[in-house]
């Protein structure tokens, strides 16, 4: 089962109101382990980046000038997503944005019937308790120490790791999804153990004997009424 998690970085709250995308990041899950493959890439807005939004992610108009325009990566885009579930922290912001851009590029939009909202889950999960991403890595003792400001890629990552405690907890060291997509063999290791006879149980004449003796001893017991 191949699972896509995913975020968004963009100049604000609204792609109706002209906000835009401006950072994708995705990490992809099979049978709900991280393979190790990824999907990133900063993009050009083509509008000015808002203070208050530059200060959430850190990144400036300047920086994103050169960069891509979400028309030109969309079939890349497209392409890791694939037919796969996709896994957001508020499923309807990111799909909002990314539908909003996939319309304005001719493409047809994400489905939200195939969207995984991890909030609600950790509601559910945790009901009245803080359910950002910080409070959820936190709870699960994931690495936060890289996240200075948000980013796409990373904040992927992370939740990727908080996904996969929501839906019952990781099973760390295994790599069973990486091994599958190399075609890695797993390693094996025989342990030459001596056979040992099993150990008697059955009680001795002897032990019997004092057992019998030390029931006369009782008064009244249940098991000779």
């Amino acid at each position: 089962m191949r699972e896509v998690v995913l975020d968004t970085e963009t100049t604000g709250l609204d792609p109706k109101s002209g906000d835009r995308v401006v950072e994708i990041g995705c990490v992809e899950l099979l049978n709900h382990m991280a393979t190790g493959e990824t999907y990133h890439t900063y993009l050009n807005p083509e509008r000015d980046m808002p203070p208050e939004a530059e200060r959430v992610h850190g990144l400036s108009i300047e920086f994103l000038s050169d960069k891509s325009l979400f028309a030109d990566i969309a079939d890349d885009f497209l392409a890791f997503v694939g037919t796969s579930p996709v896994i957001a922290h508020n499923a309807p912001f990111d799909l909002g944005f990314l539908n909003a851009e996939l319309v304005m590029a001719g493409r047809e939009p994400l489905s939200k019937d195939r969207a995984i909202d991890t909030v609600p889950l950790a509601r559910r999960k945790f009901p009245g308790a803080q359910v950002n991403l910080d409070a959820l890595c936190r709870r699960f003792n994931v690495d936060l120490s890289a996240r200075v400001q948000h980013g796409a890629l990373l904040d992927s990552e992370l939740l990727a790791e908080v996904y996969l405690e929501l839906i019952g907890g990781r099973e760390p060291g295994l790599g069973l999804a990486a091994n599958e997509r190399s075609g890695k063999a797993t390693k094996t290791v025989d342990i030459d153990r001596p056979v040992r006879s099993a150990r008697p149980h059955e009680a001795s004449p002897e032990e019997l004997s004092a057992h019998a003796s030390f029931l006369e001893k009782i008064q009244s017991p249940l098991w000779k009424t």
